[in-house]
């Protein structure tokens, strides 16, 4: 073996062992950062358990569904009365809703 070659030898396992260093340096990081991110992942988890805790029934029950909502009443009107029309004003007093102006507004648009 020459000195060109033995140069030549020696370069190849240089690269070769700069490459794997820097794959073992990528590994090292992913595997630093892994416990953080999990950490966070954790605290997230922990967050949403306690805003589902605090938002759900205390006897384990599902909620009741509302049962009388404005919107619904006022559909089950339209349901009840199907060939009539009705405007937004005879509406509320219809439904013993309040007939101020804004609030007549506020059906209005929504039903626009």
């Amino acid at each position: 073996m020459n000195v060109i070659e033995l140069l030549a030898d020696l370069q190849a396992q240089h690269d070769e062992t700069a490459a794997r260093a820097g794959e073992l340096r990528d590994q090292t990081e992913h595997v630093t950062a892994a416990p953080a991110e999990t950490e966070a992942r954790l605290a997230d988890l922990a967050t949403t358990r306690k805003v589902i805790t605090e938002l759900a029934p205390a006897s384990g029950q599902p909620a009741p569904p509302e049962t009388n909502t404005a919107y619904q009443a006022i559909v089950n009107t339209f349901n009840q009365h199907p060939h009539q029309e009705f405007r937004a004003r005879e509406l509320h007093e219809l439904l013993g809703m309040p007939t101020d102006e804004a609030s007549v507004n506020i059906t209005r648009s929504r039903l626009g």
